[in-house]
Protein backbone atom coordinates (compact mmCIF):
# COMPACT_ATOMS: atom_id res chain seq x y z
CA UNK A 1 0.00 0.00 0.00
CA UNK A 2 1.10 3.71 -0.13
CA UNK A 3 -0.41 7.05 1.30
CA UNK A 4 -1.70 8.09 -2.00
CA UNK A 5 -3.97 5.35 -1.94
CA UNK A 6 -5.30 6.50 1.76
CA UNK A 7 -5.24 9.72 0.18
CA UNK A 8 -7.98 9.08 -2.03
CA UNK A 9 -10.25 6.23 -0.32
CA UNK A 10 -10.02 8.47 3.16
CA UNK A 11 -8.34 11.86 1.86
CA UNK A 12 -9.74 13.38 5.74
CA UNK A 13 -8.50 10.38 8.07
CA UNK A 14 -5.71 12.18 10.32
CA UNK A 15 -2.32 10.76 9.00
CA UNK A 16 -0.09 12.29 11.09
CA UNK A 17 -0.03 14.01 14.85
CA UNK A 18 2.80 15.73 16.38
CA UNK A 19 2.44 16.14 20.30
CA UNK A 20 3.03 18.35 22.16
CA UNK A 21 2.58 21.24 19.24
CA UNK A 22 -0.56 19.41 17.92
CA UNK A 23 0.16 20.18 14.18
CA UNK A 24 -1.79 17.62 12.17
CA UNK A 25 -1.63 16.07 8.86
CA UNK A 26 -4.75 14.25 6.78
CA UNK A 27 -3.88 12.16 4.14
CA UNK A 28 -5.15 14.49 1.42
CA UNK A 29 -2.15 17.42 3.33
CA UNK A 30 0.62 14.84 2.88
CA UNK A 31 -0.44 13.76 -1.03
CA UNK A 32 -0.63 17.78 -1.92
CA UNK A 33 2.52 18.12 0.02
CA UNK A 34 4.68 15.50 -1.16
CA UNK A 35 4.06 16.24 -4.99
CA UNK A 36 4.52 20.17 -4.35
CA UNK A 37 7.95 19.27 -2.70
CA UNK A 38 8.79 16.52 -5.62
CA UNK A 39 8.24 19.29 -7.72
CA UNK A 40 10.30 21.42 -6.31
CA UNK A 41 13.05 18.90 -6.46
CA UNK A 42 12.37 19.15 -10.04
CA UNK A 43 12.91 22.91 -10.43
CA UNK A 44 16.58 22.82 -8.60
CA UNK A 45 17.48 20.33 -11.27
CA UNK A 46 17.04 17.08 -8.83
CA UNK A 47 16.59 14.09 -10.88
CA UNK A 48 15.84 10.17 -10.07
CA UNK A 49 18.93 8.63 -8.66
CA UNK A 50 20.04 11.65 -6.60
CA UNK A 51 20.45 12.21 -3.13
CA UNK A 52 19.13 14.47 -1.35
CA UNK A 53 19.35 14.72 2.79
CA UNK A 54 17.68 16.17 6.14
CA UNK A 55 18.57 17.33 9.50
CA UNK A 56 16.01 17.77 11.73
CA UNK A 57 14.01 17.13 14.55
CA UNK A 58 10.97 15.80 14.88
CA UNK A 59 8.22 17.79 12.88
CA UNK A 60 5.64 17.48 9.59
CA UNK A 61 8.27 18.80 7.06
CA UNK A 62 10.34 15.65 7.61
CA UNK A 63 7.48 13.78 6.52
CA UNK A 64 7.01 16.02 3.31
CA UNK A 65 10.42 15.35 2.28
CA UNK A 66 10.48 11.79 2.97
CA UNK A 67 7.41 10.89 0.86
CA UNK A 68 8.45 13.31 -1.99
CA UNK A 69 11.99 12.04 -2.04
CA UNK A 70 10.18 8.17 -2.43
CA UNK A 71 7.97 9.59 -5.29
CA UNK A 72 10.85 11.29 -7.18
CA UNK A 73 13.06 8.48 -7.55
CA UNK A 74 15.97 9.88 -4.62
CA UNK A 75 18.07 8.54 -2.42
CA UNK A 76 17.21 10.04 1.15
CA UNK A 77 19.67 10.84 3.84
CA UNK A 78 18.42 11.18 7.27
CA UNK A 79 21.11 13.15 9.58
CA UNK A 80 21.14 12.92 13.27
CA UNK A 81 20.25 16.64 14.45
CA UNK A 82 22.67 16.12 17.37
CA UNK A 83 25.56 16.20 15.29
CA UNK A 84 28.54 18.93 14.94
CA UNK A 85 28.88 20.68 11.56
CA UNK A 86 31.90 18.59 10.56
CA UNK A 87 30.02 15.63 11.54
CA UNK A 88 27.32 16.62 9.39
CA UNK A 89 29.35 18.27 6.50
CA UNK A 90 31.38 14.69 6.38
CA UNK A 91 28.20 12.92 5.56
CA UNK A 92 26.96 15.38 3.07
CA UNK A 93 29.89 15.24 1.03
CA UNK A 94 30.36 11.32 1.92
CA UNK A 95 26.32 10.61 0.04
CA UNK A 96 27.16 13.47 -2.19
CA UNK A 97 23.57 15.11 -1.49
CA UNK A 98 22.42 17.89 -3.84
CA UNK A 99 20.29 19.42 -1.12
CA UNK A 100 19.90 19.76 3.00
CA UNK A 101 16.67 20.59 5.09
CA UNK A 102 17.15 21.58 7.76
CA UNK A 103 16.08 24.06 10.87
CA UNK A 104 16.93 26.54 13.82
CA UNK A 105 17.11 23.67 15.72
CA UNK A 106 20.78 23.31 15.11
CA UNK A 107 21.05 27.34 14.29
CA UNK A 108 24.93 27.02 16.21
CA UNK A 109 25.89 24.62 13.56
CA UNK A 110 24.05 26.75 9.99
CA UNK A 111 27.16 28.73 9.20
CA UNK A 112 29.91 26.14 9.32
CA UNK A 113 27.86 23.44 7.33
CA UNK A 114 26.83 26.00 4.50
CA UNK A 115 30.79 26.82 4.64
CA UNK A 116 32.30 23.48 4.06
CA UNK A 117 29.90 22.33 1.54
CA UNK A 118 29.53 24.93 -0.61
CA UNK A 119 27.91 22.99 -3.86
CA UNK A 120 24.93 22.02 -1.61
CA UNK A 121 21.44 23.52 -1.73
CA UNK A 122 20.46 24.44 1.45
CA UNK A 123 16.51 24.96 3.08
CA UNK A 124 15.71 25.33 6.12
CA UNK A 125 11.95 25.72 7.66
CA UNK A 126 11.15 29.03 9.54
CA UNK A 127 12.76 32.40 8.02
CA UNK A 128 15.18 32.42 5.66
CA UNK A 129 19.25 32.36 6.77
CA UNK A 130 21.82 33.26 5.23
CA UNK A 131 22.62 30.94 2.22
CA UNK A 132 19.27 29.07 3.55
CA UNK A 133 16.62 29.22 1.71
CA UNK A 134 12.78 28.47 3.03
CA UNK A 135 11.63 25.43 2.65
CA UNK A 136 7.87 26.18 2.92
CA UNK A 137 7.50 29.20 1.57
CA UNK A 138 9.14 27.53 -1.84
CA UNK A 139 6.72 24.19 -1.81
CA UNK A 140 3.76 26.26 -1.61
CA UNK A 141 4.47 27.68 -4.80
CA UNK A 142 4.56 24.03 -6.40
CA UNK A 143 1.88 22.18 -7.91
CA UNK A 144 -0.06 19.62 -5.80
CA UNK A 145 -0.22 17.14 -8.65
CA UNK A 146 2.06 14.15 -9.24
CA UNK A 147 5.43 14.97 -10.94
CA UNK A 148 5.56 13.64 -14.82
CA UNK A 149 8.53 11.05 -14.18
CA UNK A 150 7.58 9.49 -10.77
CA UNK A 151 9.76 6.24 -9.71
CA UNK A 152 10.24 4.70 -5.81
CA UNK A 153 12.83 6.44 -3.82
CA UNK A 154 14.79 5.02 -1.02
CA UNK A 155 16.43 5.81 2.62
CA UNK A 156 20.36 5.44 2.51
CA UNK A 157 21.08 5.35 6.24
CA UNK A 158 24.63 5.85 7.87
CA UNK A 159 26.52 3.36 9.91
CA UNK A 160 29.96 3.25 11.33
CA UNK A 161 32.75 2.53 8.83
CA UNK A 162 35.86 0.70 9.47
CA UNK A 163 37.78 3.99 9.80
CA UNK A 164 35.48 4.72 12.55
CA UNK A 165 33.75 7.52 10.06
CA UNK A 166 30.01 6.81 9.20
CA UNK A 167 29.31 4.62 6.14
CA UNK A 168 26.42 5.00 4.12
CA UNK A 169 24.34 1.26 3.53
CA UNK A 170 23.42 1.98 -0.08
CA UNK A 171 20.00 -0.58 -0.54
CA UNK A 172 19.18 -0.98 -4.23
CA UNK A 173 18.72 1.76 -6.76
CA UNK A 174 15.64 4.01 -6.76
CA UNK A 175 15.79 3.96 -10.53
CA UNK A 176 12.12 3.07 -12.65
CA UNK A 177 10.85 1.49 -9.77
CA UNK A 178 7.16 2.19 -9.79
CA UNK A 179 5.92 4.54 -6.54
CA UNK A 180 2.54 2.45 -5.16
CA UNK A 181 4.28 -1.36 -4.80
CA UNK A 182 4.53 -4.07 -1.98
CA UNK A 183 6.96 -3.19 0.90
CA UNK A 184 8.63 -5.47 2.84
CA UNK A 185 8.31 -3.66 6.16
CA UNK A 186 4.76 -2.67 6.33
CA UNK A 187 3.91 -6.62 6.36
CA UNK A 188 6.46 -7.09 8.77
CA UNK A 189 5.08 -4.50 10.73
CA UNK A 190 1.46 -5.87 10.48
CA UNK A 191 2.81 -9.30 11.40
CA UNK A 192 4.82 -8.39 14.83
CA UNK A 193 2.36 -6.18 15.71
CA UNK A 194 -1.44 -7.23 14.22
CA UNK A 195 -1.16 -3.45 12.77
CA UNK A 196 -3.78 -2.34 10.21
CA UNK A 197 -5.41 0.54 8.87
CA UNK A 198 -7.42 1.17 12.41
CA UNK A 199 -4.15 1.20 14.44
CA UNK A 200 -3.26 4.53 16.81
CA UNK A 201 0.74 4.14 16.28
CA UNK A 202 3.05 5.82 18.66
CA UNK A 203 6.45 6.89 18.06
CA UNK A 204 8.28 8.34 20.83
CA UNK A 205 12.18 8.45 19.34
CA UNK A 206 13.81 10.81 17.02
CA UNK A 207 12.75 10.39 13.27
CA UNK A 208 16.68 10.19 11.73
CA UNK A 209 17.14 6.14 13.57
CA UNK A 210 16.23 3.39 11.28
CA UNK A 211 13.25 1.95 13.27
CA UNK A 212 11.20 5.12 14.41
CA UNK A 213 11.40 6.29 10.56
CA UNK A 214 10.86 3.05 8.94
CA UNK A 215 7.92 2.07 11.12
CA UNK A 216 5.98 5.51 11.23
CA UNK A 217 6.41 5.19 7.54
CA UNK A 218 4.78 1.60 7.93
CA UNK A 219 2.14 2.75 9.37
CA UNK A 220 1.47 5.47 6.46
CA UNK A 221 1.51 2.75 4.20
CA UNK A 222 -1.13 0.88 6.35
CA UNK A 223 -3.34 3.57 6.43
CA UNK A 224 -3.44 3.90 10.10
CA UNK A 225 -2.50 7.03 12.27
CA UNK A 226 1.00 7.71 13.58
CA UNK A 227 1.29 9.96 16.84
CA UNK A 228 4.48 11.78 16.65
CA UNK A 229 6.57 12.86 19.80
CA UNK A 230 8.78 15.49 19.32
CA UNK A 231 10.56 14.68 22.26
CA UNK A 232 9.96 11.97 24.69
CA UNK A 233 8.88 12.79 28.01
CA UNK A 234 7.92 9.06 29.85
CA UNK A 235 4.77 10.68 31.87
CA UNK A 236 3.79 12.62 28.23
CA UNK A 237 4.41 9.30 26.58
CA UNK A 238 1.89 7.40 29.01
CA UNK A 239 -0.74 10.35 29.03
CA UNK A 240 -0.64 9.95 24.86
CA UNK A 241 -1.73 6.29 24.97
CA UNK A 242 -4.63 6.77 26.97
CA UNK A 243 -5.22 10.47 25.30
CA UNK A 244 -5.56 8.72 21.40
CA UNK A 245 -6.29 5.09 22.51
CA UNK A 246 -2.45 4.06 21.48
CA UNK A 247 -2.94 0.13 19.86
CA UNK A 248 0.82 -0.08 19.23
CA UNK A 249 4.24 1.78 19.73
CA UNK A 250 8.16 1.07 19.35
CA UNK A 251 10.52 2.05 21.51
CA UNK A 252 13.68 1.48 23.49
CA UNK A 253 14.48 0.18 26.92
CA UNK A 254 15.76 3.23 27.64
CA UNK A 255 12.41 4.74 27.00
CA UNK A 256 11.07 1.23 29.81
CA UNK A 257 13.03 1.96 32.27
CA UNK A 258 12.54 5.75 32.40
CA UNK A 259 8.46 4.99 32.53
CA UNK A 260 9.10 2.47 35.24
CA UNK A 261 10.72 5.06 37.18
CA UNK A 262 7.76 7.62 37.61
CA UNK A 263 6.15 7.98 40.75
CA UNK A 264 3.74 4.83 41.20
CA UNK A 265 0.40 7.38 41.03
CA UNK A 266 1.50 8.45 38.12
CA UNK A 267 1.75 4.85 36.27
CA UNK A 268 -1.43 4.01 37.76
CA UNK A 269 -3.24 7.45 36.95
CA UNK A 270 -3.15 6.23 33.08
CA UNK A 271 -4.74 4.29 31.88
CA UNK A 272 -2.84 1.95 28.87
CA UNK A 273 -5.73 -0.42 28.37
CA UNK A 274 -5.86 0.14 24.40
CA UNK A 275 -2.32 -1.27 23.69
CA UNK A 276 -1.88 -4.36 22.02
CA UNK A 277 0.74 -4.93 20.91
CA UNK A 278 4.25 -2.80 21.74
CA UNK A 279 7.73 -4.25 20.58
CA UNK A 280 10.85 -3.03 20.91
CA UNK A 281 14.68 -3.07 19.91
CA UNK A 282 17.76 -1.31 18.80
CA UNK A 283 19.73 -1.88 22.28
CA UNK A 284 19.92 -5.35 24.67
CA UNK A 285 16.70 -4.76 27.32
CA UNK A 286 17.99 -6.09 30.84
CA UNK A 287 15.62 -9.39 31.76
CA UNK A 288 14.27 -7.48 34.64
CA UNK A 289 13.27 -4.45 33.05
CA UNK A 290 11.15 -6.34 30.55
CA UNK A 291 9.78 -8.31 33.15
CA UNK A 292 8.24 -5.44 34.74
CA UNK A 293 7.00 -4.06 31.43
CA UNK A 294 5.31 -7.51 31.08
CA UNK A 295 3.68 -7.05 34.41
CA UNK A 296 2.56 -3.71 34.06
CA UNK A 297 1.82 -3.91 30.26
CA UNK A 298 0.79 -7.46 30.04
CA UNK A 299 2.37 -10.20 27.64
CA UNK A 300 2.01 -7.88 24.98
CA UNK A 301 5.45 -6.13 24.72
CA UNK A 302 7.50 -8.22 21.80
CA UNK A 303 11.09 -7.82 20.25
CA UNK A 304 12.84 -8.15 17.64
CA UNK A 305 16.32 -8.48 16.35
CA UNK A 306 17.61 -6.76 13.10
CA UNK A 307 20.22 -3.39 11.98
CA UNK A 308 20.03 -0.86 9.93
CA UNK A 309 21.45 -3.00 6.98
CA UNK A 310 17.84 -4.86 7.13
CA UNK A 311 19.88 -7.81 6.09
CA UNK A 312 17.83 -9.73 8.33
CA UNK A 313 15.48 -9.92 11.13
CA UNK A 314 14.48 -12.12 14.22
CA UNK A 315 11.11 -11.80 16.18
CA UNK A 316 10.10 -13.25 19.50
CA UNK A 317 7.00 -13.04 20.91
CA UNK A 318 6.37 -11.84 25.07
CA UNK A 319 4.90 -15.57 25.83
CA UNK A 320 7.54 -17.05 23.82
CA UNK A 321 10.19 -14.55 25.28
CA UNK A 322 9.37 -15.72 29.29
CA UNK A 323 9.70 -19.51 28.65
CA UNK A 324 13.40 -18.08 27.16
CA UNK A 325 14.47 -15.43 28.73
CA UNK A 326 16.92 -13.26 26.56
CA UNK A 327 16.45 -14.75 23.71
CA UNK A 328 15.67 -12.52 20.70
CA UNK A 329 13.97 -14.42 18.87
CA UNK A 330 13.14 -16.70 15.23
CA UNK A 331 14.14 -15.39 12.01
CA UNK A 332 11.17 -13.67 10.49
CA UNK A 333 13.26 -12.27 7.47
CA UNK A 334 15.84 -14.30 5.55
CA UNK A 335 17.46 -17.66 7.05
CA UNK A 336 19.31 -17.91 10.13
CA UNK A 337 23.27 -19.40 10.48
CA UNK A 338 25.69 -19.42 13.09
CA UNK A 339 29.26 -19.51 11.09
CA UNK A 340 32.69 -19.72 12.62
CA UNK A 341 35.23 -17.69 10.87
CA UNK A 342 35.35 -19.49 7.49
CA UNK A 343 31.72 -18.85 7.56
CA UNK A 344 30.91 -22.66 8.19
CA UNK A 345 27.66 -23.51 9.53
CA UNK A 346 27.69 -24.64 13.31
CA UNK A 347 25.41 -26.87 15.56
CA UNK A 348 22.90 -25.89 17.21
CA UNK A 349 24.30 -24.32 21.06
CA UNK A 350 27.72 -23.17 19.90
CA UNK A 351 28.87 -20.36 19.55
CA UNK A 352 29.52 -18.27 16.78
CA UNK A 353 29.02 -15.47 13.98
CA UNK A 354 25.14 -14.34 13.18
CA UNK A 355 24.70 -14.56 9.17
CA UNK A 356 21.37 -14.27 7.46
CA UNK A 357 20.75 -15.97 4.13
CA UNK A 358 18.28 -14.56 1.47
CA UNK A 359 17.51 -11.16 3.79
CA UNK A 360 17.75 -7.58 1.32
CA UNK A 361 20.79 -6.65 -0.12
CA UNK A 362 22.89 -4.04 0.71
CA UNK A 363 26.89 -2.30 0.23
CA UNK A 364 28.24 0.08 2.26
CA UNK A 365 28.82 3.18 -0.04
CA UNK A 366 31.99 3.72 -1.19
CA UNK A 367 33.66 0.84 1.00
CA UNK A 368 33.50 -2.06 -1.22
CA UNK A 369 35.80 -3.69 1.36
CA UNK A 370 33.55 -3.19 4.23
CA UNK A 371 31.13 -4.47 1.82
CA UNK A 372 33.38 -7.55 1.15
CA UNK A 373 33.94 -8.20 4.91
CA UNK A 374 29.89 -8.57 5.64
CA UNK A 375 29.83 -11.45 3.28
CA UNK A 376 31.04 -15.51 3.78
CA UNK A 377 31.54 -17.48 0.50
CA UNK A 378 27.99 -18.37 -0.15
CA UNK A 379 27.07 -14.81 0.02
CA UNK A 380 25.36 -14.56 3.27
CA UNK A 381 25.57 -10.96 5.59
CA UNK A 382 26.56 -10.68 8.76
CA UNK A 383 26.54 -7.72 11.12
CA UNK A 384 29.35 -9.10 13.29
CA UNK A 385 27.07 -9.84 16.03
CA UNK A 386 28.06 -13.28 17.82
CA UNK A 387 25.02 -15.34 19.31
CA UNK A 388 24.15 -19.25 19.32
CA UNK A 389 20.81 -20.89 18.32
CA UNK A 390 19.14 -23.47 20.56
CA UNK A 391 17.25 -26.38 19.15
CA UNK A 392 14.17 -24.55 18.49
CA UNK A 393 15.41 -21.73 16.38
CA UNK A 394 15.62 -19.10 19.17
CA UNK A 395 18.98 -16.48 19.05
CA UNK A 396 20.37 -15.96 22.34
CA UNK A 397 22.84 -12.97 21.17
CA UNK A 398 26.27 -13.08 23.40
CA UNK A 399 28.63 -10.20 22.34
CA UNK A 400 27.86 -7.42 19.94
CA UNK A 401 29.82 -6.13 16.77
CA UNK A 402 33.18 -4.56 17.33
CA UNK A 403 32.35 -3.76 21.10
CA UNK A 404 29.83 -0.68 19.81
CA UNK A 405 28.31 1.14 22.59
CA UNK A 406 24.63 1.08 22.70
CA UNK A 407 23.00 4.10 24.72
CA UNK A 408 19.46 5.09 25.05
CA UNK A 409 19.11 3.48 21.71
CA UNK A 410 21.75 5.08 19.76
CA UNK A 411 24.71 3.57 18.40
CA UNK A 412 28.11 5.20 19.07
CA UNK A 413 31.14 4.00 17.75
CA UNK A 414 34.08 4.36 19.87
CA UNK A 415 36.62 4.83 17.24
CA UNK A 416 35.27 8.39 16.04
CA UNK A 417 35.70 9.40 19.76
CA UNK A 418 39.08 7.90 20.34
CA UNK A 419 40.60 9.35 17.16
CA UNK A 420 39.70 12.90 18.55
CA UNK A 421 40.53 12.35 22.40
CA UNK A 422 44.39 10.99 21.01
CA UNK A 423 45.17 14.41 19.31
CA UNK A 424 44.84 16.26 22.54
CA UNK A 425 48.52 16.93 23.83
CA UNK A 426 48.62 15.18 27.00
CA UNK A 427 46.68 11.66 25.70
CA UNK A 428 49.38 9.07 25.09
CA UNK A 429 46.77 6.48 23.98
CA UNK A 430 42.92 5.63 24.53
CA UNK A 431 40.02 3.15 24.17
CA UNK A 432 36.78 4.12 24.45
CA UNK A 433 34.64 1.47 25.70
CA UNK A 434 30.72 0.89 27.11
CA UNK A 435 30.15 0.53 30.78
CA UNK A 436 26.65 -0.66 32.22
CA UNK A 437 24.28 2.70 32.57
CA UNK A 438 20.86 2.41 34.74
CA UNK A 439 18.92 4.53 33.20
CA UNK A 440 20.74 4.46 29.45
CA UNK A 441 21.64 0.86 29.03
CA UNK A 442 25.50 1.53 28.85
CA UNK A 443 27.58 4.84 28.99
CA UNK A 444 30.78 6.19 26.97
CA UNK A 445 33.74 4.89 29.21
CA UNK A 446 37.26 6.82 28.21
CA UNK A 447 40.27 4.51 29.58
CA UNK A 448 43.12 7.09 29.08
CA UNK A 449 46.91 6.88 29.06
CA UNK A 450 48.41 10.29 29.79
CA UNK A 451 52.22 11.49 28.86
CA UNK A 452 52.40 12.56 32.37
CA UNK A 453 50.39 10.22 34.64
CA UNK A 454 50.73 12.52 37.43
CA UNK A 455 48.43 14.55 35.74
CA UNK A 456 45.84 12.08 36.00
CA UNK A 457 42.98 14.06 38.06
CA UNK A 458 39.13 14.63 37.95
CA UNK A 459 40.21 18.52 36.99
CA UNK A 460 41.85 16.74 33.73
CA UNK A 461 39.35 14.57 33.07
CA UNK A 462 36.58 17.46 33.55
CA UNK A 463 39.48 19.60 30.63
CA UNK A 464 39.40 16.51 28.32
CA UNK A 465 35.63 16.07 28.57
CA UNK A 466 35.26 19.67 27.37
CA UNK A 467 38.55 19.16 24.58
CA UNK A 468 35.64 16.11 23.25
CA UNK A 469 33.05 18.51 22.98
CA UNK A 470 34.32 20.87 20.81
CA UNK A 471 34.26 18.35 17.98
CA UNK A 472 32.11 15.84 18.84
CA UNK A 473 27.74 15.66 19.47
CA UNK A 474 26.36 14.97 22.83
CA UNK A 475 26.11 11.23 23.10
CA UNK A 476 29.53 10.94 22.10
CA UNK A 477 31.04 12.72 25.19
CA UNK A 478 32.38 10.30 27.73
CA UNK A 479 30.21 10.08 30.78
CA UNK A 480 33.42 8.54 32.32
CA UNK A 481 36.56 9.06 32.11
CA UNK A 482 39.21 6.49 33.72
CA UNK A 483 43.30 7.06 34.04
CA UNK A 484 45.59 3.92 33.24
CA UNK A 485 49.29 3.75 33.35
CA UNK A 486 49.48 1.54 30.75
CA UNK A 487 47.01 0.24 28.16
CA UNK A 488 46.54 -3.56 27.09
CA UNK A 489 47.95 -3.82 23.19
CA UNK A 490 49.38 -6.74 21.35
CA UNK A 491 52.30 -6.46 19.59
CA UNK A 492 50.33 -5.62 16.05
CA UNK A 493 49.09 -2.49 17.60
CA UNK A 494 45.49 -4.54 18.30
CA UNK A 495 43.79 -3.25 21.95
CA UNK A 496 42.52 -5.83 24.11
CA UNK A 497 38.80 -4.20 24.50
CA UNK A 498 37.48 -7.15 26.31
CA UNK A 499 40.30 -7.17 28.54
CA UNK A 500 38.83 -3.46 29.32
CA UNK A 501 35.52 -4.36 29.37
CA UNK A 502 35.79 -7.03 31.81
CA UNK A 503 36.71 -3.72 34.41
CA UNK A 504 33.22 -3.02 34.22
CA UNK A 505 31.15 -5.47 33.68
CA UNK A 506 30.00 -8.33 35.91
CA UNK A 507 31.66 -11.36 34.77
CA UNK A 508 28.52 -13.97 34.91
CA UNK A 509 26.33 -10.78 32.78
CA UNK A 510 25.25 -11.88 29.19
CA UNK A 511 25.35 -9.14 26.24
CA UNK A 512 21.93 -9.34 26.19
Amino acid sequence: MHPRIHSISTPQKTALIFEPSGTQLSYADLEKEANRAAHLFRSLGIETGDTVAFCLENCSDLFTMYWAAQRAGLYCVPISSRLKANEISYILSDCGARLLLTSDYIASELNAIAKQNPDVLYFKTGAPFAEYRNWCDEVALQSPAPIADESRGVVMLYSSGTTGLPKGITPEAPAYFPVVREERLPNLVSKMTGADSSSVYLCPAPLYHAAPLGWSNAILRLGGTAIIMERFDAKQALCLIERYGITCGQFVPTHFARMLKLPREDREAVDTSSLTAVVHAAAPCPREVKQAMIDWWGPIIHEYYAGSEANGMTFVRADEWLCRPGTVGKAILGKLHICDEAGQDLPSGMEGLVYFEGGNSFAYHNDPEKTAESRNARGWSTLGDIGRVDEDGYLFLTDRKSFMIISGGVNIYPQEIENHLITHPDILDVAVIGAPDPDMGEKVVAVVELSDPYQASPTKADEIREFARSALSGVKIPRQIDFIDKLPRAATGKIFKRELRSNYWPADREAH
